[in-house]
């Protein structure tokens, strides 16, 4: 696969960051997105001439048009940008609620509706939909993200059907064990990995290379998959 251009929302770190990387090594382009328009551009520029770096707000839908209007022709697009938000039915706040809903359901569609035309129709072009556990296992606080990833998920469905051949397809992350936002929570990690089969978690890689997969694949379509060694299994 060469001369094909992938575009990453929430490029700029994390598994989003990792994915862009993958993509440039394998010989494609990439169009990585962050909120901050230097560090996207900086990122890009340290994974060299096959990466452009934008800036892109999904928690401002109104923006996203003209934030993507330079975007090309697209033959890959994952969103994977994610807004960590602590919010319980008893202590509920709007405002945070609002804010992941529109970032992830809202800013995922705007994302999709406002590259209309220049996301190749064919079978080869895949859309992922990043997602998460806590849509299968609640924690404290998950009320917003729980509901908001069970959302993608019928996101991923619905456009699988309006945009065919196109393929659309949700990833569920579990808790990513090596990814930067645990590395200094060791005891919540060894917690998760007493409750998860064989004792491991999911790594980045697996991650990435899960992404990789919805991507190229041509026979997978409206399907959610989970990357989580088993967690759900106990």
């Amino acid at each position: 696969m060469t001369e094909r251009n992938t575009v990453v929302v929430g490029g700029t770190s994390g598994i989003g960051l990792e994915l862009s990387r993958r993509i440039v090594a394998r010989g494609d382009r990439v169009i990585l997105t962050g909120r901050d328009a230097t560090r996207a551009k900086d990122v890009a520029a340290s994974l060299g001439p096959n990466a452009t770096g934008i800036s892109l707000d999904l928690a401002s839908p109104h923006t996203i048009a003209e934030s993507l209007a330079s975007v090309g022709e697209v033959h890959g697009l994952v969103l994977s940008a994610v807004e960590r938000d602590s919010n319980t039915v008893r202590d509920f706040s709007i405002d945070k609620a609002s804010r992941l809903a529109t970032l992830k359901l809202v800013g995922y569609l705007e994302t999709i509706h406002a590259l209309i035309g220049r996301i190749e129709e064919t079978v080869d072009t895949g859309i992922v939909l990043m997602g998460g556990i806590a849509r299968y296992r609640p924690y404290p606080g998950s009320l917003t993200v729980s509901t908001v990833n069970g959302g993608v998920e019928g996101m991923a469905t619905a456009l699988a059907a309006e945009l065919a051949p196109v393929r659309v397809n949700v990833l569920h992350p579990g808790i990513v064990g090596d990814s930067p936002f645990w590395e200094d929570k060791t005891g919540a990690l060894d917690a998760y990995r007493s409750r998860t089969p064989g004792g491991e978690l999911a790594t980045v890689e697996d991650v990435v290379e899960s992404t990789l997969f919805l991507l190229d694949n041509k026979g997978v379509s409206g399907t959610t998959l989970h990357v989580n060694r088993a967690t759900l299994t106990t």
